[in-house]
């Protein structure tokens, strides 16, 4: 009967109050479809796309009215009719640009939907890279809340113990203080740590669209193969753009090449004269005279392919930004996987090793309370500091991996 009552106020709430705990993959999913800036980049696509066909086209013809040899002295001055010259004119006139600039202008469209289509492969990268980080730094923050819960929960029993310690004099007093210290640092530690998650939830939630995200799953456990990711670099969606840069300059070149050959155009009009007279028809055609490339046509073919050799210059700059890159994040990936070799194999078990000692000293009565406190504060920390180095190496393998990996 309550699941009746509620039904209604449930189907009520936006579905993404109700967000199921997402996986790395169905987060990078859910990011690659409703990612608001993916969507600009599809219609920036389909508007450049539309603007193709238009491309190279004939202007639209012109209308033109008019009187012609109307008087205005003499005899029959302001008559439409006492001049047999004088005559209402209705025509079409229709501007024919040469061959050779209407096929660049449709090379220029055809270069700005491959600019556009790299476009969206790079946005597309970025929100992939930006929701896997964003994914990640939330799954390992919960973790570390998690361990953090279960380490202050140990710590609290043992800090309680204190007075009993204390009134059989194997504490002393201001050591129950110092315990306590501990565990308020250790506290003020874990409320760092739910803000961490608190502010990548908010960053994975602008990527998906869920309002409170939750990662689950296993986090993904990607090779990292310099091999691989130097091969995959001609692939790359930033090169892949600086390309597209390049043809549009260069079809900008062709562009103002063309403007050296003339354009034509052609005209016909009817023109009625009084009944008496008779009417007329004209017929004409026009062209234009590019007789001073210097000043006119030459300097705008120079700028152009001095833009295009700019455009060429900036795709080696990204071309050589690429290599140095990923020679870079392969070395902090390689430094950050030792890193957490060396806390994962030689800090942690010692720390754990040093916390267990210390415990079975106090329960012998050759340690106090305090050296207990303070090992298994130690071994929290080098816990958490664990964690911040697998999250290091998860984050940075997933970064080259997608960043250039391909179709990884």
């Amino acid at each position: 009967m309550r699941m009746i009552v509620l039904a209604p106020l449930l189907a009520a709430v936006p579905g993404a109050a109700l967000a199921e705990p997402l996986t790395f993959d169905a987060a990078l999913e859910r990011a690659s479809r409703e990612a608001p800036s993916l969507q600009a980049s599809a219609f920036e696509v389909e508007a450049r796309r539309s603007s193709a066909t238009a491309a190279g086209q004939l202007p639209d013809p012109k209308l033109g009215v008019g009187i012609d040899n109307f008087p205005v002295s003499g005899p029959p001055a302001f008559s439409l009719t006492r001049e047999n010259m004088t005559m209402e004119r209705i025509g079409i006139e229709q501007e024919v640009p040469n061959l050779a600039k209407r096929h660049a202008a449709q090379g220029r469209a055809r270069a700005d939907i491959t600019a556009a289509d790299a476009q969206s492969a790079v946005t597309l990268l970025q929100v992939r890279v930006a929701t896997a980080a964003a994914w990640i730094d939330l799954a390992y923050a919960q973790r570390r809340l998690d361990t953090m819960d279960r380490i202050l929960g140990e710590l609290r029993s043992l800090v309680s113990t204190s007075p009993s310690a204390v009134a059989s004099g194997s504490a002393r007093p201001g050591q129950s203080l110092d315990a306590m210290r501990a565990l308020v640092e250790l506290e003020d530690r874990r409320s760092a740590i739910e803000a961490e998650v608190g502010s990548a939830r908010a960053e994975l939630s602008r990527w998906t669209g869920d309002d409170d995200p939750e990662a689950v799953g296993p986090t993904p456990q990607l090779v990292v193969t310099p091999t691989e990711l130097r091969a995959s670099l001609t692939q790359h969606p930033d090169l892949q753009m600086a390309g597209a840069k390049v043809r549009q300059a260069q079809a900008d070149t062709e562009l103002a090449r063309a403007e050296k050959r003339p354009d034509w155009g052609f005209n016909v009009a009817f023109q009625r004269r009084d009944p008496q007279f008779g009417n007329m028809v004209s017929v004409g055609a026009t062209m234009t005279l590019p007789i001073f490339p210097g000043r006119r046509q030459n300097p705008r073919i120079e700028a152009a392919a001095s833009e295009a050799a700019a455009a060429r210059a900036e795709q080696e700059d990204v071309q050589r930004a690429l290599e140095a890159n990923l020679k870079a994040g392969l070395a902090e990936h390689h430094m950050h996987h030792e890193q957490w070799m060396r806390a994962r194999d030689t800090l942690l078990p010692l720390a754990r090793k040093k916390a267990a000692l210390e415990t079975a000293s106090y329960a012998a009565g050759r340690a106090g309370l305090l050296d207990v406190v303070e090992a298994e504060a130690s071994l929290a920390s080098t816990e958490l500091d664990t964690l911040d180095r697998e999250a290091a190496v998860a984050r940075h393998a997933t970064r080259l991996v997608l960043t250039y990996g391909g179709s990884q």
